[in-house]
């Protein structure tokens, strides 16, 4: 059985598409212009060999060197219940997310001894582990409460200066779900409860004393005016005396030195009982009483 012949035209176009598809795979495989996206950067190797770092943009290679992409972009490690023990034995644990990235000038050595992606998630998880460790056993369980900013600097610092080890830095650490063994969340629970009490308590009593003291500042005002009231009244009597007898010296002085106005004021009475006067005569003559007129009784005519 022959093939059937094809037209030469044919045959052709058939032809021109294998070497075009071809030529295609070839171009595909020996491509050399890549794009280095933002917040990475190129690796470029030579056989496996590290040659260059690649910043942002395009990139011409020739056909044996590759172009790995490595991410500098900011990363997230979780670390779930890291554990812990404090200075006191109390068993600790907490929950930290660690966000971190790979320093620009450290890629080709991180990409050679640790990731060729960026990515140090696993190395970052253990050294967190033993960060919280160290840390957690220099403080005792009240002051790792007290003190827990300080906690949470302390392990910003170690993690900081570990991970620059790897070639990464620290951006910032989240602790979520601090606590210790459930007795002792108890106890402080308790312990809680008890100084609440005691505060109400404290603050009950200042309140009965503020009150007392109001009664007392109260009763003290009132005692004051009181008293100023009395002595005001007193003031006024001595000095209602004072002025009494000034006049009775006065009159005194007058009639010491002239005996006449003793005589004035005696007929300034007469005077006065004169004008009361009816015209009737006493029917009784007391001794030494003066007599301006005698009762004379009429005499019976006949």
């Amino acid at each position: 059985m022959t093939a059937p012949n094809l037209p030469m035209g044919f045959r052709k176009n058939i032809a021109r598409a294998v070497v075009l598809f071809i030529a295609l795979v070839v171009l595909y495989a020996w491509w050399p212009i890549y794009s280095v996206p933002t917040g990475s950067r190129g690796v470029v190797t030579r056989f496996g060999k590290i040659i260059d770092i690649e910043n942002e943009g395009m990139v011409i290679l020739p056909p044996w060197e590759k172009l790995a992409l490595f991410s500098i972009r900011a990363e997230q490690a979780d670390i779930d219940k890291a554990e812990g023990s404090t200075s006191d034995t109390q068993p600790v644990h907490v929950s930290l997310t660690v966000r971190y990235a790979i320093l620009p000038n450290k890629v080709a050595e991180v990409y050679e001894k640790y990731s060729h992606d960026g990515d140090l998630s696993s190395y970052v998880q253990t050294a967190t582990q033993e960060i919280f460790k160290a840390v957690t056993a220099k403080y005792s369980a009240p002051d790792l409460i007290a003190k827990r900013a300080m906690v949470s600097a302390d392990i910003n610092e170690a993690l900081r200066a570990k991970l620059e080890k790897y070639g990464a830095t620290v951006i910032n650490i989240d602790m979520r779900n601090f606590a210790f063994s459930d007795s002792y969340m108890a106890a402080i629970n308790e312990k809680v409860t008890q100084e609440q009490l005691r505060l109400g308590a404290e603050n009950k009593l200042l309140t009965v004393e503020a009150e007392q003291k109001q009664k007392v500042a109260v009763a003290q005002a009132e005692a004051n005016a009181v008293k100023a009231t009395a002595d005001g009244n007193a003031y006024a009597t001595l000095k209602q005396a004072e002025a009494q007898a000034a006049a009775t010296k006065l009159l005194a002085d007058s009639i010491a030195s002239n005996p006449q106005v003793l005589e004035l004021r005696r007929i300034e009475v007469e005077m006065v009982k004169a004008g009361k006067w009816n015209g009737q005569l006493p029917t009784s003559i007391y001794a030494g009483a003066p007599v301006p007129f005698m009762n004379v009784p009429a005499a019976n005519s006949k």
